[in-house]
């Protein structure tokens, strides 16, 4: 993802995709609901850039970077089974419903059920800002001193600074954080992205060798069980987002066939994103001295050090650091707000966790979510191995996310039989298959998760099995089990909201 770059309040949409479900949604005849009028027009190409910065992101090049010239397979793969899937069956649902996920999932299945996608959306942030932050660590060693990298107990320092000081950004109310994905996005990813493949192009044009052999028969991940494909479930993270700007559909003015051209150009771009920087890195640095968190600032160093350029390293360190910790601020503000909004008409959650300070903001959701976040990130320091920590903390990310677009997917095979004629926008062709093909990648995805990677080093595969299991049962079934099943009347808050959210 990178859905984390994504703005917290992006026009028509709430945090995460779950637009507030206050917007105006008028009723309009047997349908209980009508389509809202459509935004300003835009291009099909805008919003294939918007979807574009939405996903793509560098920091998961290291992880593919591993498997060399493979990483092509690797992250087209997913692309067909659940990227392409995603962004035609989230087209048809936003352009149908209003009110993202929690709206989808409500009409299509149940309001609980529509919750827990909601809440899984929110919690998957939980582990997902420590992953972020270790990377961020990481660069920043480099500015300081490359060995801190592997340091654990600095990244676990590093991450509760970092995220305490952005609870308290984004708890001022600031209206400037939902501006700083655009900015992250050129400074984080498309200058450092291109200077990456540039390098690493000229480098080998000199006649260089690849540190990872890039003939045909690396086509191909080596095969060794099921371990061997361990590392594509990090890709069905990098892919999420993708249905964030699925909201815009009515927009187009021609969303049957303006949509299927943004998803088909926006995923081409991504995947050009994904793989030449990870290419890039293989071609510098061996897979075994690379890093899953410095990896790219691995690749940076050596390139800068052999054009002897090495004072371009912590420029190029900021401007990483800089688009990370932008990214992290939208999001802080972002699908919290979303599960507050939901929570005040539905009475989800206590009132504790529903107050808002003198700003506006959740702030004692964010400094509950910051105190989880501190213990996570003490892990850091009690796993020896940092590449493994941040490894762990990216699968169970995944897989909490994962249960989102199993919700979805469902969703919206149960709509189209259930809701034939609901006015849509656009109908993605094929749509049952569609969901049928994400539905099982994701499912498989999410039972892939539990195989140890290679990056979980040497550790006890049952270990791993419950460190990860553990995660997702207790944070994506258990906790909202548990205020589903408590929840009070009273809870609800905006009670003249309510209404609105689903029948």
């Amino acid at each position: 993802m990178s859905t984390m770059d994504v703005p917290a309040e992006r026009e028509g949409a709430g945090p995460g995709g779950a637009a507030p479900p206050t917007a105006p949604q008028t009723r309009s005849g047997a349908q209980g609901r009508r389509v809202s009028a459509p935004a300003p027009r835009m291009t099909w190409i805008t919003l294939a850039l918007m979807t574009t910065s939405s996903v793509a992101s560098l920091r998961s090049a290291p992880t593919m970077a591993v498997y060399g010239l493979a990483c092509v397979f690797l992250y087209l793969l997913p692309a067909l089974v659940f990227l392409l899937p995603t962004a035609l069956v989230s087209a048809e649902l936003a352009s149908g419903w209003e009110g993202g996920v929690y709206r989808w999932v409500s009409e299509g299945l149940s309001r609980p059920l529509g919750f827990l996608a909601v809440w899984c959306q929110f919690a998957m942030t939980i582990f997902y800002y420590p992953s972020l932050l270790a990377y961020v660590a990481s660069t920043i060693a480099y500015v300081i001193n490359p060995r801190l990298a592997s340091n654990g107990l600095y990244t676990a320092i590093v991450i509760m600074v970092l995220y305490w000081t952005g609870v308290w950004v984004s708890s001022r109310g600031t209206g400037a954080v939902a501006g700083l994905s655009s900015f992250g996005l050129v400074i984080g990813t498309l200058i450092p992205g291109t200077l990456l493949v540039v390098l690493g192009l000229v480098f080998l044009g000199q006649g260089n060798s690849s540190a990872a052999p890039m003939n045909a028969g690396n086509i191909l991940p080596p095969w060794a069980g099921l371990a061997s494909l361990v590392l594509i479930v990090n890709n069905f993270l990098s892919y999420s987002g993708m249905e964030m700007n699925a909201v815009h559909v009515s927009s187009l003015r021609k969303p049957a066939r303006e949509f299927p051209r943004s998803m088909f150009l926006a995923s081409g771009l991504v995947l050009l994103i994904f793989i030449l920087p990870a290419l890039a890195i293989s071609w510098v640095v061996p897979a075994a001295q690379l890093s899953l968190t410095a990896g790219v600032m691995q690749a940076f160093d050596s390139f800068f050090a052999y054009f002897h350029v090495g004072w371009l390293t912590p420029v190029i360190a900021v401007a990483l650091i800089a688009a990370s910790l932008g990214g992290m601020l939208t999001w802080l503000a972002g699908p919290s707000k979303g599960l507050l909004l939901i929570s005040r008409q539905e009475g989800y959650l206590p009132p504790f966790l529903q107050r808002l300070n003198k700003n506006g903001v959740q702030q004692n959701i964010l400094v509950t979510q910051g105190v989880v976040t501190t213990v996570i990130a003490l892990a850091y320091a009690l796993i020896p191995d940092v590449s493994s920590a941040y490894w762990i903390f990216s699968v169970i990310t995944t897989q909490v996310y994962l249960i989102v677009y199993l919700l979805m997917f469902a969703a919206a095979i149960r709509l189209r039989r259930t809701q034939p004629d609901h006015p849509r926008g656009y109908r993605a062709p094929a749509l049952t298959v569609l969901s049928s093909v994400g539905l099982l990648a994701s499912a498989a995805a999410m039972a892939i998760g539990f195989v140890p990677s290679s990056q979980f080093g040497g550790g006890s595969a049952w270990r791993y099995v419950a460190i990860v299991g553990g995660g997702l049962v207790v944070l994506g079934l258990v906790i909202p089990y548990l205020f589903l099943r408590l929840r009070k009347p009273e809870w609800k808050l905006d009670r003249d909201a309510a209404p609105e959210v689903a029948r």
